[in-house]
């Protein structure tokens, strides 16, 4: 089988749809959380997560992972459950667009990660839509920070901070991950190791059943966060890291609008003169960089 090559451009596209659909996952889980809890919240969504990605994996598998993939797998699902339950404990106390901003200093991170851990060239046009991008999150957190959030907003924020330095390493995980396996194998054993680390603190947390009107949304979050991991998986198998981070900055358009929608978070101008230069930092890191990779055989 000839290797497949694929655009960076289609890789971005693909990358920034799986952060939508992530987005998307984050509003749902928000309002679970408000409902039952953070741990509750993640505790239930994985048996869905778990059983929707064995049914895309087990049935056309070729053998079991080896050893190196075993591990980054487990790896990257270990540290997916703090960071989720950092995160999803976060945004049930602070506003979903303002948590979405904190979190932005995860791409920023990676962008170096990368270059140290994976000695990926971070070209300075990446790194000049990074800045701008970022920009756009200071403004838009200048004009949150105007708000009288409540002392829980301060806990909420700190949670979603340290979350974020998780995922920034998260990011990395992910391109050597997506190297080693594919999409369908990297979401079976992630959601298996986040279920299994879930059960295990299961005694000492407790997560009583959730109601029966909870579970259409507790499904929907899973489905999205499959889905999500899915097309994350295929882009970051096509193309650097460092390339591809800029694309957590569409998170925050879908954010606020969410936001706004289902939990009446207003829309600032700070909000939308942020929203612009977000824009502009994606278009400008959407433009071909000198070298992005190509798919691999084993991947294609």
């Amino acid at each position: 089988m000839h290797p497949f090559r694929h655009t960076p451009a289609a890789a971005f596209l693909v990358g920034s749809i799986g952060i939508a659909l992530f987005s998307g996952m984050d509003a749902v889980m928000k309002g679970l959380v408000l409902a039952i809890g953070a741990f509750a919240t993640m505790f239930w969504r994985s048996f869905a997560t778990v059983g929707l990605s064995a049914a895309l994996y087990l049935p056309g598998r070729k053998g079991w992972p080896g050893k190196r993939a075993l591990r980054l797998h487990v790896a990257r699902g270990l540290l997916s459950t703090v960071m989720g339950l950092l995160f999803f404990w976060g945004i049930g106390r602070v506003p979903l667009a303002q948590a979405i901003a904190l979190a932005f200093i995860a791409p920023l991170i990676a962008l170096y990660l990368a270059a140290v851990w994976l000695g990926e060239t971070v070209d300075r046009r990446t790194v000049a839509a990074s800045v701008v991008a970022f920009a756009g999150v200071l403004v838009i957190f200048l004009g949150q920070a105007r708000a009288d959030l409540g002392s829980e907003a301060l806990l909420g924020s700190v949670a979603v901070l340290v979350s974020a330095v998780c995922y920034a390493v998260n990011i990395i995980l992910m391109r050597q991950q997506s190297l080693a396996a594919g999409p369908q194998e990297i979401a079976f054993f992630q959601n298996l190791t986040v279920c299994a680390a879930l059960f295990a603190a299961l005694p000492f947390v407790g997560a009583a059943p959730p109601p029966a009107e909870q579970w259409p949304p507790l499904l929907l979050a899973a489905l999205l966060s499959v889905t999500s991991m899915l097309l994350l998986s295929w882009a970051y198998a096509r193309a650097e890291a460092s390339y591809l981070a800029t694309t957590e900055y569409t998170a925050f358009l879908w954010a606020a609008l969410f936001g706004w929608l289902f939990f009446a978070e207003p829309v600032s101008a700070f909000t939308l003169a942020g929203a612009l230069l977000i824009v502009a930092g994606c278009i400008l890191a959407a433009r071909r960089p000198q070298q992005a990779s190509p798919a691999l055989e084993a991947v294609a």
